[in-house]
């Protein structure tokens, strides 16, 4: 039971980080990039809402969807940060989702 709550605790952690860079993109971008940005921005309120879900069902099946979700979308958060030459927007999504992919990992032999 304990890999399922640290499995969560990371899942979530990793959505709202990832929601928080969105909702701080917003107004800092003009024009298009905005809308970019807004886009982005609805995604990230979906997944932090989505990985509150684990924490009230505590269902192994929606644990496991949005923590592989979150894995998922911090490579390639690292991916975009190794494109723009960006170290800390390139090692910080891949330490994220590295843990993200040990909790899930460890949940999934438990």
């Amino acid at each position: 039971m304990t890999a399922f709550w640290i499995c969560a605790g990371v899942t979530v952690a990793s959505a709202f980080v990832s929601l928080g860079f969105s909702v701080a993109a917003v107004p800092s971008v003009l024009h298009e990039a905005r809308t970019l940005a807004m886009y982005a921005l609805s995604r990230s309120v979906a997944l932090a809402a989505v990985s509150i879900v684990p924490l009230i069902s505590q269902t192994r099946s929606s644990l496991l969807t949005i923590a592989l979700a979150m894995v998922i979308v911090q490579a390639l958060d690292a991916v975009v940060g190794g494109t723009i030459r960006d170290r800390m927007k390139t090692f910080g999504p891949a330490s994220l989702g590295a843990l993200n992919l040990v909790a899930l990992v460890w949940f999934l032999v438990s």
